[in-house]
């Protein structure tokens, strides 16, 4: 038997490779999604009689996504990427249900999936607390401001129009942070962003009921500027969980958050921190930004509704009003309602719409 990770895989892939085992199981196989990585191709290269991919998250992003898992485990029957791609992506993502019914036929000999609810009945119930912020008036001046020079420069086509896409969310959701993220003004935090004052009061009264709290962000300024913010507040030192760190400091920060007298507040980075950690000594769970798919929220939130957890959890996402993040909380009660192996990206989805429709689901929905 041998346990490796994945740097090691992916830098000693031929003295892996060289060696006939007997079953190869790839844990956390999301890190594979990508088949033109160095890591996902030194995984195939490894020859074994039976191949397994454990991973709470099939999908993020799109359903190449499953097919690379997929590839990887059964490549007999999901060798040929075109014809995936013709029989079940196109078809799924344009709302075919027949497609979306094949491709559970299809994937049922391979994939055996399990619901939390079905392997760990024992752990204490999950609270759901889904609230709304307001923008201030300095975030809805910026808002608007941001979209009408993006109506004025146009989106563009092709794959410029999908990054252009990407960069005018990106800057509405830093916006719904928190308004210097854009224009670099960060000398006083307080009372500009709606989220960051209803987010510090929710801290507030889990520092005084003594319920240690993770907050989780998508982005690294954001995760700076809470840790600072938490600091001025209530005089906490807040560690923050991000990519940045090497394995060693991202140890030792789960450690310290574990042991009795630890940080009572921890930031962390969705994608660093979502996965692969036990932080049970939280019950209380804070999404500051919205990500696209409800899976990773569920399993960065099973960080701390996991075997060893005896508390209540409660699970808070704070989602801007009126703002582009409503749009993705109503793609998230749709996606629950759907198989999460058929899952695609949000992102694509919104790149496809002309640009009237674009602009009609980013624009903020004025209230009388």
């Amino acid at each position: 038997m041998a346990l490796t990770g994945y740097p090691t895989l992916r830098t000693h892939s031929p003295a892996l490779a060289g060696i006939q085992w007997s079953t190869a199981v790839f844990d956390e196989a999301q890190v594979l999604k990508n088949p033109r990585t160095q890591v996902s191709k030194a995984a195939r290269t490894i020859a074994a009689d039976a191949r397994i991919a454990l991973t709470g998250t099939p999908v993020e992003n799109h359903l190449d996504e499953l097919w690379a898992l997929l590839n990887l485990v059964a490549p007999h029957l999901f060798g040929n990427r075109a014809q995936f791609r013709h029989r079940f992506v196109r078809p799924i993502a344009d709302g075919s249900p027949a497609a979306s019914a094949r491709l559970r036929g299809a994937i049922e000999p391979v994939v055996l999936m399990r619901k939390k609810s079905q392997v760990a009945g024992s752990l204490p119930p999950k609270i759901h607390a889904d609230l709304i912020c307001d923008l201030t008036d300095e975030q809805e001046r910026l808002y608007d401001r941001l979209l009408e020079q993006v109506i004025d420069d146009g989106f563009g086509s092709g794959t410029q129009r999908q990054t252009k896409v990407l960069a005018v969310l990106t800057s509405l959701k830093q916006v719904c942070n928190h308004p210097g993220l854009i224009t670099d003004d960060l000398g006083e935090l307080s009372g500009r962003s709606g989220k960051l004052d209803l987010c510090t009061d929710i801290v507030a009264n889990n520092l005084e009921n003594d319920s240690p709290t993770l907050v989780f962000t998508q982005y690294r300024q954001t995760g700076e500027l809470l840790v600072r913010h938490f600091a001025e507040q209530f005089g906490v030192s807040t560690p923050f969980f991000h990519g940045g760190l090497n394995q060693e400091r991202r140890a030792d920060i789960v450690r310290r958050f574990q042991s009795d007298d630890g940080p009572k507040v921890l930031v962390l980075s969705l994608k660093a921190g979502g996965t692969g950690l036990t932080l049970t000594r939280a019950a209380d769970v804070i999404h500051f930004d919205r990500w696209w798919n409800p899976a990773v929220e569920a399993q960065a939130s099973d960080r701390v509704h996991r075997i060893g957890q005896t508390r209540t959890v409660t699970v808070t996402t704070l989602t801007t009003w009126t703002t582009v993040e409503e749009h993705i909380a109503a793609m998230h009660n749709h996606k629950s309602a759907l198989s999460d192996i058929a899952d695609m990206s949000s992102v694509a989805e919104l790149t496809r719409l002309d640009d009237d429709r674009l602009i009609e689901v980013l624009r903020r929905k004025r209230v009388n």
